[in-house]
């Protein structure tokens, strides 16, 4: 399973998403406990398909011990213009380093890309964590109803 993109950390790799994980992904967003409530209406309906994963660098965090290929995480960055654009980590796996190994191996990605910077307009709640791994304020991106009713924190990654 490993390629020469892949990175490991203990049982995690990192690997890039393929067409056929369009479904896990997806069904990772939607059943993200981050978006309850409140934040519900904004991935109820998100689709993450094969042609996004095909168009952007999209990357999956697996357990590599795991003979079903479980995806515990995911990222997807733009090159153009740089952003973050999603960032997931798996109910239940949350504190085992998974979301830092995904931001790590982004900074990577972006790098081998020449960004000198990555974007992220952040969910609210996740704002910590990105700081927490080093992205710095830069603003906030108003509310655009009915997409996404509340103001979020827009941060940005410096790619040395």
């Amino acid at each position: 399973m490993q390629s020469s993109s892949a990175s490991v950390r203990g049982e995690i790799v990192i690997r890039r998403a393929v067409s056929r994980d369009a479904k896990r992904l997806t069904r990772l967003v939607r059943g993200s406990r981050a978006y309850e409530g409140p934040y519900a209406a904004m991935v109820s309906d998100y689709r993450v398909g094969p042609d996004y994963i095909e168009s952007h660098q999209v990357f999956v965090a697996v357990d590599a011990e795991d003979a079903t290929d479980r995806v515990l995480g995911f990222y997807a960055l733009l090159l153009a213009p740089a952003e973050l654009d999603l960032l997931f980590v798996q109910d239940g796996t949350q504190g085992r380093g998974i979301g830092r190994l995904l931001v790590d191996h982004m900074k990577t990605q972006a790098r081998a890309a020449g960004l000198d910077r990555v974007r992220v307009v952040s969910h609210p709640p996740a704002e910590g964590f990105y700081r927490a791994v080093g992205a710095l304020s830069t603003g906030t991106a108003r509310a655009n109803p009915p997409a996404v009713a509340w103001d979020r924190p827009v941060l940005e990654f410096l790619i040395p």
